[in-house]
């Protein structure tokens, strides 16, 4: 009884039990299809995105050299893959480098898609970028299309099949991962290959820079090896003469002891003016820059340009209205002005015509962006033509290296124009040269323009005539002895008491010893940790309204900064003369106030 009445609760309870288990099945079945789709929606993406960053790493070098036919062979090795619809290779702007499509009317995106994932009917696209080291070259886009989705849900009518077609597809993505791995390897020794190639190249390319920088220094060290052997020449042969006729005490050797010591000066004047040309391609001569009315300070030059160029050369200025003024030293601007016109002599051996002109331009983006150290804006623009013999395009690409002339041996040292090109960058302008063979050459020398300044300071001339000395006390500062001694002597024939020392240290225990020392006339490069402008700023601090006058042979960082004096300081150059020095030792202590 106990028994019938439990197999008839079970026989009543069989319809929910078979609805349950129908329901379960149903459930069950859902729940096999909606994961059999979204395994193979992931699988798919996975084996898009495997094939996307193997194109990726494929195109690597065909990007790097814009070669356009390999990175079309590798896109197109992806159509083995019949689900594969489309695929693309874009550079770093964006636009389409390289394409395939399985049918001509299929779209690919242009310009590049952005990173990552996208789904929409039926279909996966991938979209990866192209690296290398740090730099992004481009991106990759692969497009695939997903199976028939009637197709996918006979795969789940039956386990048997389910696994069959599960089996299937095992067998053909390990296929199709076997062909791709083949192809990978392939790929990848192609890339190895290429890579080392790559390698080889810049290999290659950095000994040729290292060969034309050995060449550069080559050149520019042999023309002053040349000149400096041909001026040593000159001062040490008449020194050595003067010598022999002054220890023979001879009184009527007098005159030819002063033509041998006027040469050697004349030879001394010669390489002063090379070490400067020298400082001036360097960009490292120390200038002076203050307002400079350009019209102003060309004719000015009227009387020295008809001296120096001579009656066969007709000079002719056209001198823009309202021109801008710029920032520039004055003087070495004067000198670059008057290379540009001895140059232009030379090349009118029977004589033509000297053209100056000025003007405002403006220079434009487009223009500075193949120019190097130039940026977009206002310049003054000074153009030096003449009508002479002209230079070829290999002459005039040359004009501006040093030591680089077209005269003949004796004629030239070769720095006049690269003395102007230096001398132009280190004011922030830029020269350039317009030459024609038989028709003559322009010169033309941008200057930025100095904004909201007014009329430009008159300068003081250099001929105002100084007393030659007075009675002063000077502290000079030198360690090489020699050129100590030079100053010394020369101070104290002028007058003045002298206080010497050797180094920083005993300079300012000399300070210390005296408090009537009116001027510090140091040399910038002093031995020790105390150089002269660390000098000087003590020497004020004891001795406040003491007057500091420097002098170097080159100063990098202590009083130059961007190759122009600080504000307030006093310089006189090495080598400097008798008649130069005692003018500027006495134009200072003149000069009210400080001058550090």
């Amino acid at each position: 009884m106990a028994v019938r009445t439990s197999l008839g609760r079970l026989w009543k309870a069989a319809p929910f039990v078979a609805g349950a288990t129908a329901i379960l099945l149903m459930v069950t079945g859902v729940w096999i299809i909606y994961s059999g789709e979204k395994s193979y929606r992931a699988e798919k993406g996975n084996e898009v995105e495997v094939e996307a960053r193997i194109l990726a790493s494929t195109v690597v070098a065909a990007l790097t050299f814009d070669d356009r036919p390999a990175a079309q062979a590798y896109v197109g090795a992806l159509g083995v893959n019949p689900q594969i619809e489309a695929v693309a290779v874009y550079d770093a702007g964006g636009l389409t480098f390289a394409s395939y499509r399985r049918a001509p009317d299929l779209e690919i995106p242009d310009p590049a898609p952005p990173l990552g994932v996208a789904q929409a009917n039926d279909r996966i696209s991938i979209t990866v970028s192209v690296a290398r080291d740090a730099s992004v070259l481009g991106r990759v886009y692969v497009r695939a299309v997903f199976e028939p989705l009637s197709r996918r849900y006979q795969r789940y009518a039956v386990i048997a099949l389910l696994v069959l077609m599960a089996g299937l597809v095992t067998a053909v993505l390990g296929a199709a991962q076997s062909a791709l791995s083949r192809s990978y390897a392939e790929v990848s020794a192609a890339n190895e290959q290429l890579e080392a190639q790559i390698a080889e190249r810049e290999k290659a390319e950095e000994a040729l820079r290292q060969a034309q920088k050995m060449e550069a220094i080559g050149q520019l060290t042999g023309g002053v090896a040349h000149d400096f052997n041909n001026i040593l020449q000159i001062v040490l042969g008449n020194l050595g003469n003067a010598e022999r006729r002054l220890q023979e005490g001879g009184a009527g050797d007098a005159p030819a002891v002063l033509r041998s010591v006027k040469a050697a000066i004349r030879a001394s004047d010669r390489a002063a003016v090379l070490t400067s040309r020298l400082l001036a391609f360097s960009r490292r001569q120390p200038l002076a820059p203050r307002a400079v009315d350009v019209n102003r300070l060309i004719a000015g030059m009227s009387e020295l340009l008809h001296r120096t160029l001579g009656e066969p050369v007709e000079v002719e200025t056209i001198l823009a209205a309202r021109l801008w003024q710029t920032l520039a030293d004055p003087n070495q601007l004067e000198s670059a002005l008057l290379n540009l016109a001895v140059n232009a002599r030379d090349a009118m051996p029977n004589g033509g015509k000297l053209t100056i002109e000025t003007a405002n331009t403006f220079l434009d983006e487009l223009y500075t962006a193949g120019e190097e150290d130039i940026r977009p804006g206002q310049f003054i623009v000074i153009a030096v033509s003449d009508t002479g013999v002209g230079m070829n395009p290999e002459t005039a690409r040359k004009a501006f290296d040093p030591f680089f002339t077209t005269k003949d041996v004796g004629q030239g040292t070769g720095l006049g124009l690269s003395q102007v090109y230096g001398f132009i960058k280190q004011s922030g302008g830029h020269a350039r040269i317009y030459s024609e063979l038989g028709q003559g050459t322009t010169i033309k020398l941008y200057l930025p323009r100095l904004p909201g300044a007014g009329a430009a300071d008159e300068e003081a001339s250099l001929e105002r005539p100084y007393p030659a000395g007075g009675s002063e006390v000077i502290l000079v500062v030198e360690d090489e002895e020699d050129v100590r001694r030079f100053v010394v002597e020369m101070l104290r024939e002028l007058g003045y008491e002298v206080v010497e020392a050797g180094d920083g240290p005993a300079a300012l225990a000399a300070l210390a010893r005296r408090a009537d020392i009116s001027l510090l006339f140091t040399d910038v490069g002093l031995p020790g940790n105390l150089n002269g402008r660390q000098l000087a700023d003590q020497a004020v601090e004891l001795h406040p309204g003491l007057k500091v006058l420097y002098t170097t042979g080159y100063a990098r960082n202590a009083i130059v900064h961007q190759g122009r004096l600080d504000p307030g300081v006093e310089l006189i150059s090495k080598p400097f003369s008798y008649a130069g020095l005692a003018a500027r030792i006495r134009q200072m202590l003149d000069s009210t106030g400080a001058a550090r």
